[in-house]
């Protein structure tokens, strides 16, 4: 039981949760390959969900969940990230490659629930998909996702532009027959399946939009392997085997192993390594600030380590003094020294993001065509003077605004405004709030000077650069701007950035992308502080879990030995 308002303790909860059953009970059944069937997976977010729909779905935490809900027609390998057939067996291109024709399964039923009039999951239908991607390019308050399809599929701007319902089909998005579908492209797209791969198009059935309304983000329906059996929002959340899943194995057991998924939601990381510990816990991802402790090689469990692709950096409102001045934007930037957080605040477990916003890693990328950024004062007081502000004299009081859940960002923020004061003169105030204020405010483009973080939907510099391409964010400031944060809009940045998602030759795209990053560079909307490195704690008995740069999870395939822990 939860009550409005209030948290039950983490260990609280999981005891809830497990009930009375004991240790894990022996289980016979195993696949061909000899892996055990059954078994309850284990997990904590310490941030709290805002949505679980498809287009609304912004979070990292949220996507980690979702992805054992929904499928997309394609889907990617967790070992390598590369694409593999999710919803639709096959798909063929035509030699122009501006044309996709996918093939769907046969026998693919959504969850049972009670927006179908008999309770009972029918089955998916190309239709189904052609709906869902007919969603992404209608105007809707729900929909935060048109920036995936913009400029990409024939007629999505036109749908949009118009207004016209989800029920009016797009031109470029057709289906012969129950399935089968088409969709035209404007242009070639090299990262195409990957985008299909992003959870804004993941299927869901019209039905549940249509009994739940805005309660469709609490209320998941979808094709995956797992169904949502209860959800306590802001304390559990269980989800149970769908018996009715159409994935098999290599030897063709069906699939998934795991009998559940359980997931918790406590914002104290120290609980959550502590639950961990005492094993109710299956993983731990991102350690508490200060305890590289548990990552010791002899502690009985696996300690997994990958460079994360992904970016942490302050935003700037561009828009807004003193931020609307490039030079304050420049002098802020250099007067932190971020190889002291990562070393000290950090314990190392990141990389400066010394060249710009794209991490590092990705094949084929120029990074030695992107201007670096180091900790340079000096330079950072004299560009402030130039602006007007000489020691710090005449800027106003300037508010860094962080979420309180997450890796060391209070920490982090309280470090940098430290060197911010100590080496402008600047007055900063470290501002702490809720993860979802916190990101309802800044998509309003209420703060000056905010924490932001992007772990990419696709192992691509083009996913880093579209947080500051200028379409991707609106006209009017009175609009929230979710994926342009910075509402940053530079002509050569966004002709460069446009110009690459027009050219298919693979390293001249590059080449566009890196003078495109290059210019992001020389404008600065944002202070790149760090890339992360993923850590994750994992119980012996846990099988077949991969990590990977972008901490994307596919449950399907995890199984569990028998152990003393349930």
């Amino acid at each position: 039981m939860s009550f409005p308002g209030r948290k039950a303790p983490l260990l609280v909860v999981l005891v809830l949760i497990i009930g009375c059953g004991g240790p894990d009970a022996p289980r016979e059944r195993k696949s061909p390959s000899g892996k055990y069937y059954g078994g309850v997976f284990s997990a904590n977010e310490s941030e709290e969900l805002r949505s679980l729909f498809p287009l609304s779905l912004q979070q990292a935490a949220a996507h980690r969940i979702g992805a054992q809900i929904y499928e997309g027609l394609v889907r990617m390998n967790p070992q390598d990230l590369s694409i593999v057939p999710g919803l639709a067996e096959s798909w063929a291109v035509d030699p122009s490659g501006l044309s996709y024709t996918f093939t769907l399964r046969e026998g693919v039923r959504f969850h049972d629930a009670d927006c179908f009039p008999d309770g009972k999951g029918r089955l998916l239908k190309a239709a189904d998909v052609a709906l869902c991607l007919t969603r992404i390019c209608t105007q809707d308050a729900e929909n935060f996702m048109f920036w995936l399809l913009q400029d990409r599929v024939v007629g999505a701007n036109a749908h949009y532009a118009s207004g016209a319902p989800a029920t009016e089909p797009v031109k470029g998005i057709s289906v012969p027959d129950d399935r089968t579908l088409r969709i035209e492209l404007t242009a070639p797209w090299p990262v195409f399946l990957h985008v299909l791969a992003h959870q804004g198009c993941w299927v869901y059935p019209s039905e549940a939009l249509e009994q739940y309304g805005a309660d469709a983000r609490w209320r998941p329906v979808g094709t995956g392997p797992f169904r949502v059996k209860s959800f306590d929002r802001g304390n559990a959340m269980v989800m149970e085997r769908w018996p009715h899943y159409w994935g098999t194995d290599a030897d063709g057991a069906t699939l998934p192993y795991l009998d559940a998924v359980r997931y918790t939601f406590e914002p104290d990381k120290e609980k959550e390594l502590e639950a961990f510990l005492n094993g109710a816990l299956s993983v731990v991802y991102e350690l508490p600030v200060g305890r590289t402790d548990a990552m010791r090689p002899d502690a009985g469990y696996a300690v997994q380590m990958a460079s994360a692709l992904s970016i942490q950096f302050y935003g700037l409102n561009t828009r807004r003094p003193p931020f609307d001045d490039p030079r304050v934007r420049r002098a802020f930037a250099l007067a932190i020294d971020r190889q002291a957080l990562v070393d000290s605040v950090l314990d190392g477990l990141a990389l400066v993001a010394d060249h710009g916003a794209v991490a590092p890693g990705l094949s084929g990328y120029p990074y030695e065509l992107v201007r670096g950024l180091h900790f340079d004062p000096v330079e950072a007081r004299r560009l402030l003077a130039e602006a007007g502000y000489e020691g710090g004299k005449g800027l106003p009081t300037v508010h860094l605004q962080v979420n309180n859940n997450g890796f060391g960002y209070v920490k982090v923020a309280e470090a940098a405004q430290n060197m911010l004061e100590r080496e402008l003169g600047a007055r900063v105030i470290t501002s702490v709030l809720p993860a979802e204020q916190h990101f309802q405010r800044v998509e309003q483009g209420q703060p000056l000077l905010w924490r932001e973080g992007w772990i990419v939907d696709h192992p691509d510099p083009e996913n880093f650069l579209a947080l500051f391409y200028g379409r991707n964010a609106p006209a009017d400031t009175s609009e929230p701007s979710f994926l342009n944060s910075t509402r940053h809009r530079d002509a050569r940045f966004d002709s460069l950035f446009a110009l690459a998602g027009r050219t298919s030759e693979s390293s001249e795209r590059m080449r566009l992308l890196a003078l495109a990053e290059d210019r992001l560079m020389e404008n600065l909307p944002f202070i790149p502080l760090y890339h992360e490195r993923s850590v994750r704690l994992v119980q012996p008995w846990v099988k077949d879990f991969p990590i990977n740069g972008m901490e994307y999870r596919d449950l399907r395939t995890v199984w569990m030995e028998p152990h003393g822990n349930r």
